[in-house]
């Protein structure tokens, strides 16, 4: 399970450390994908393979679902990590997520993401008001 958050600098070449507690996790291969709030996503490679197979069942004929698939399997780049336990991140992807010298990385749950950390500053302001919070999860059932 991918849980915590850590910050880790971003080099020239675009590759970021992985927390060394997710590496178990991914180190038969990974993607890293754009995701939702305008973060990355990264996938351990069977996770990346269940989502791919809901999406697969979706109706083609939804614009929705292909709008989903299309903003996912476009941008998805297949890696792995290098002997230093970092991952590449594409230049598209850096620009697209706002990616510059540093990252936020967190654990959530099945995958991690990567946000760039004035992006995650500010939606974690939104987390820090308890009454906006309890709005926010009120129909989630927990």
């Amino acid at each position: 399970m991918f849980t915590g958050e850590y910050r880790h600098a971003v080099d020239d070449k675009g590759r970021i450390a992985v927390p060394s507690r997710f590496r178990a996790q991914l180190a038969a291969g990974l993607v890293v994908a754009q995701w939702l709030d305008s973060c990355l996503a990264v996938f351990p490679g069977e996770a990346w393979e269940q989502l791919s197979a809901k999406l697969a069942g979706l109706p083609v004929t939804d614009p929705n679902a292909r709008l989903l698939q299309r903003r996912l399997f476009a941008g998805a780049f297949e890696t792995e990590l290098d002997r230093q336990g970092r991952v590449l991140l594409p230049q598209g992807l850096r620009s697209w997520a706002g990616l510059e010298a540093e990252g936020v990385v967190l654990g959530l749950q099945d995958h991690a993401e990567i946000w760039a950390p004035d992006r995650w500053t500010d939606y974690r302001r939104a987390l820090d008001d308890p009454d906006e919070f309890a709005r926010a999860i009120a129909g989630l059932g927990i």
